[in-house]
C-alpha cells in the first residue's frame, strides 16, 4: 500500500493489505484482461470509483458511466467485455454482481468489539451469559435472561425478563427485546427495533375499552434480521413467529399472532395485520399492507404499495389496491388511462350536439 494516503478506504477500509487484480480474478473465477498487478483498495460505483478501486459493469444502461469511469479494475460480463472504456484492467466473469458480493467482506469496515460486560450495564438476577458475550454501556438485562455464546448487545438496549437469545445474536443500540421473547441463533436487531411488544388488541365495552392481555410468545427463528425501528408484536393467545432466514427492512410492522414463513423479505414500511399466515419465500414490497386473517401462499410476490384484503395464491404476483393479480391490475390501469383520453372529446361531442348533461337528480332518468 502506498504511504501517506488520506483516503479512509485505503487498505480496504479495515486495515488489511490491498488485493491485486490477478488475485481478484482468481478468487471470483474470472478471466483477467489487463494489468494483473493493479492494486484494489476498495469497491465503488462506476461513476465514483478511483484508480485503486474495483467496480462492476453488467448492464448496458450504465454504458455512459463505464466509458468515462476511472475505476482501476472492473468486473464485467462476457457480452460487454469488448466495449471500449477508460478502465483497461477488466475481469470477465459470468455474474459480475455476484462476484462483487464475494469481495465485499474484505473491504468492509468492521466495528471494534470488547468482550465482557461494561461496568455501567445493569444485569438482573439469574442471568446466564455465554462465552464471548459483549454487553455495551448502559444496557439493561432483566431477570432470568439467557444470552448465548458470542452475542453482542449494543448501548442502551434492553433485554426483557425471561428472554432467550441464541448464539451470535446482535442487538444494536437502543433496540428492545420485550420480556419472554425468543431469538434464535444469528438473529440481528437493528437500532430502535422492538420485538415482543403486546399487540394492538382492545375490546370495546360499555364502560370503556378493555385491553386484551397477550399471553402468546414472540419467536424469531435462526438468521432473522429486523431493520431499524421495526416492530414485531407478541401473540395474544397464539404465538407470533418469524421463520428462519426472513429479513425485515426498516420501519416494518408485524402484528400479533402473525406467522411468517422461512426466507421471506419485507421492504421498508410494509405492514401485516394480525393473525395472517405468510408462506415461505414470500416477497413484500415497500409500503405494502396486508390485512388481518388472510393467507399469503409460498413464493408469492406483493408489489410495493399493494393493499391486500384477501388470500393470495402461492407463486402469484399481486399489486394495486385492492390487490389483484398483477396483469389484472395493469389492464385496469391501462383502461383508466385510455378512458381519460376520450373524456374531453366526448364532452366536446355532447356540447356540439346540444345534448344536456345529466345532473345528479337526473341520474337513471329518461332524456326529455
Amino acid at each position: 500500500m502506498s504511504g501517506g494516503s488520506s483516503d479512509p478506504r485505503a487498505g480496504g477500509g479495515d486495515g488489511r493489505e490491498p488485493i491485486t487484480a490477478a488475485a481478484v480474478a482468481a478468487q471470483v473465477g474470472g478471466v483477467l484482461v489487463g494489468d494483473g498487478a493493479t492494486e484494489v483498495h476498495g469497491i465503488a460505483p462506476l461513476d465514483r470509483a478511483g484508480p485503486h478501486e474495483l467496480s462492476v459493469f453488467s448492464n448496458p444502461r450504465y454504458l455512459p458511466w463505464f466509458t468515462t469511469s476511472r475505476a482501476g479494475v472492473v468486473l464485467i460480463s462476457p457480452e460487454l467485455a469488448d466495449i471500449d472504456g477508460a478502465s483497461a484492467t477488466r475481469i470477465v466473469v459470468a455474474k459480475p454482481v455476484d462476484a462483487m458480493v464475494t469481495l465485499l467482506a474484505r473491504f468492509h469496515r468492521t466495528e471494534a468489539r470488547d468482550v465482557g460486560v461494561h461496568p455501567s450495564a445493569i444485569i438482573g438476577r439469574d442471568v446466564q451469559l455465554g462465552a464471548g458475550v459483549t454487553i455495551d454501556p448502559l444496557v439493561v438485562v432483566g431477570n432470568g435472561v439467557v444470552i448465548g455464546d458470542g452475542c453482542w448487545v449494543g448501548a442502551h438496549a434492553v433485554i426483557g425478563e425471561g428472554s432467550v437469545l441464541g448464539r451470535d445474536v446482535r442487538v444494536h443500540a437502543a433496540a428492545v427485546v420485550y420480556p419472554f421473547t425468543e431469538l434464535g441463533d444469528r438473529v440481528t436487531l437493528h437500532a430502535g427495533a422492538r420485538v415482543g411488544r403486546e399487540g394492538f388488541g382492545f375490546v370495546p365495552q360499555a364502560g370503556g375499552v378493555l385491553r386484551i392481555p397477550h399471553a402468546g410468545r414472540c419467536i424469531l427463528e435462526h438468521d432473522v434480521e429486523v431493520g431499524a425501528n421495526s416492530c414485531v408484536d407478541r401473540g395474544s393467545v397464539d404465538d407470533t413467529i418469524i421463520g428462519a432466514g426472513t429479513k425485515l427492512d426498516n420501519l416494518v410492522h408485524i402484528a400479533h399472532n402473525v406467522r411468517v414463513g422461512r426466507g421471506c423479505f419485507f421492504a421498508a414500511q410494509a405492514a401485516v395485520a394480525g393473525s395472517t399466515r405468510i408462506g415461505d419465500g414470500v416477497q413484500v414490497g415497500g409500503q405494502a399492507g396486508v390485512g388481518g386473517h388472510v393467507t399469503i401462499g409460498s413464493r408469492a410476490n406483493l408489489a410495493g404499495g399493494a393493499g391486500v384484503i384477501g388470500n393470495v395464491p402461492a407463486g402469484e404476483t399481486w399489486s394495486g389496491y385492492p390487490a389483484r393479480p398483477h396483469r389484472d391490475h395493469l389492464r385496469a390501469a391501462a383502461a383508466i388511462a385510455r378512458l381519460a383520453k376520450i373524456v374531453r372529446p366526448l364532452e366536446q361531442l355532447v356540447h356540439a350536439t346540444g345534448a344536456p348533461s345529466a345532473g345528479p337528480s337526473e341520474a337513471g332518468g329518461s332524456a326529455s
